[in-house]
């Protein structure tokens, strides 16, 4: 263990950086409360964050504090510090995410290099809703994002074209669905920040980070405007072979959500390093019955969480954060 606790600097700099992990809608649903004395920093799920309409059964929330997890471990190490991470260390409290514990790095336990090589990503990762390259991906690009994906417990697949296009269609069915349920969209007004609030906003989508609008191709990209008027946005072609990855578990429940959102960042991070940008989509996978049929047809097993679309283009704008004051306690 540490010889001391860690400064208030170190955690606030810890938490600021895991801050910068994707969540549903970029509500940020997480809350952290560092304990000096026993040098171990808590996760905790925000419920005032959750999305009730797209996200009842919180699944998203626990992905994206996932991310956030992530994204710690990758601060701690460099740090110079050695996490040791317990998920749902108290089964009587959901919320409790996980348990982080600090310490210095031992001659027989130092800190993890392939997760402090990842650091530089944690701030230059953003969402890009922008078109892609029609370009593809290297093959060994694709697997150091699969071995990224492993080295959490989790499974990306690239999926062939009759896959990819069923996935397409998936996307386009719940677009449908939102257009005849008015409350599909309840969240994504909730959470999309348009005009002089979009500039001042700390959470949500602002407007500038929509990107432009579809007017073809088939990448999977959401329309956060619907039918509400953006200033200044124009509109573009996308491209017809959109580069999808399908992010999943084998197991269903909240620890695989959260080690989901975990191998979420790490292929993400890994990502960017290689110079890819990317974007998600849940859409297709927030109800059951359409979530079912993502799943691999060769295998037919496994818990699909994610969909992604990757390739070369702009990384998008940063968008806002919570300041850190608001998410961290230290105690």
């Amino acid at each position: 263990m540490a010889s001391r606790p860690l400064d208030n600097k170190t955690v606030t700099t810890l938490v600021s950086d895991a801050t910068t992990a994707p969540s549903m809608h970029n509500a940020q649903p997480w809350r952290f409360r560092y304990l000096s004395a026993e040098h171990l920093l808590l996760l905790r799920a925000d419920p005032e964050r959750a999305m009730p309409h797209s996200d009842p059964d919180n699944r998203s929330l626990h992905l994206g504090c996932g991310a956030a997890l992530f994204n710690l471990r990758v601060a701690a190490a460099h740090a110079d510090l050695v996490t040791e991470t317990t998920l749902l260390p108290e089964p009587g409290d959901p919320l409790l995410l996980a348990a982080v514990r600090l310490s210095a790095p031992l001659p027989h336990r130092p800190a993890d290099t392939e997760l402090s090589r990842l650091h530089p990503a944690v701030r230059q990762r953003h969402t890009s809703r922008h078109p892609f390259a029609e370009k593809d991906i290297p093959g060994d690009v694709r697997a150091a994002l699969e071995a990224a994906a492993a080295r959490e417990g989790a499974v990306l697949l690239f999926p062939g074209s009759w896959h990819a296009e069923t996935v397409l269609d998936l996307v386009r069915d719940a677009e449908n669905r939102d257009v005849m349920d008015r409350e599909a969209n309840e969240d994504v007004l909730r959470w999309t920040r348009l005009g002089e609030e979009a500039h001042t906003a700390v959470d949500g989508i602002p407007e500038y980070a929509f990107g432009p609008r579809k007017q073809g191709g088939r990448a999977p990209v959401r329309d956060f405007a619907g039918r509400r008027r953006v200033a200044d946005r124009g509109t573009t072609v996308f491209e017809n072979l959109p580069h999808l990855a399908l992010l999943s578990t084998r197991g269903e429940g909240p620890a695989d959500w959260l080690r989901a959102g975990q191998a979420l960042e790490r292929v993400l991070l890994e990502a960017t390093l290689a110079d890819l940008a990317t974007s998600l989509t849940s859409h297709a996978l927030e109800a059951p019955e359409l979530r079912l049929l993502a799943r691999d047809p060769a295998t037919g097993t496994g818990q699909v969480h994610m969909v992604l679309r990757l390739g070369y283009g702009p990384r998008g704008p940063a968008t806002p954060r919570r300041p850190v004051k608001d998410v961290l306690e230290i105690t």
